[in-house]
């Protein structure tokens, strides 16, 4: 009964991270959908796949991850604000790579959702994004 009990309270805990980070994403324009999830050869790490869309006029928000962002851009178009660089523009058919740690943010000043699927590198057990001041 108690493991029950354990295993209740470790998906309710589960779901309700995966809603706040929902709910962020939603606030700011941005949404990701996890569609894969694998170990890679890096002790410690893992390799995340994701869906991920830029609403119309809306800002991803500046964020960092705990690993490479390796993202290619299926649909629309965005400027990529990355620390320390020039604004980027970024169109369908194009790719762009983010280190680890780096602050970023995606405006996507268009009247359509700018998509992409982005594979993130990390470091297990951490938040996939952290939002950056």
């Amino acid at each position: 009964m108690k493991i029950h009990k354990r295993g209740t309270a470790i998906a309710l805990t589960a779901l309700l991270t995966l809603a706040a980070g929902g709910l962020y994403a939603q606030a700011s324009g941005l949404t990701r959908v996890m569609v894969g999830r694998a170990d890679v050869s890096v002790p410690g790490r893992e390799a995340v796949i994701a869906r991920v869309e830029v609403a119309p006029g809306a800002k991803a928000g500046r964020h960092t991850h705990p690993g490479d962002e390796i993202s290619y851009v299926l649909e629309g178009e965005a400027t990529l604000l990355i620390d320390g660089q020039p604004p980027l523009q970024v169109k369908a058919g194009e790719s762009f790579v983010i280190p680890a740690g780096v602050v970023h943010d995606a405006h996507n000043n268009a009247s359509v959702p700018i998509k992409l699927v982005g594979v993130y590198v990390v470091e297990k057990g951490k938040p996939l994004a952290t939002p950056a001041p």
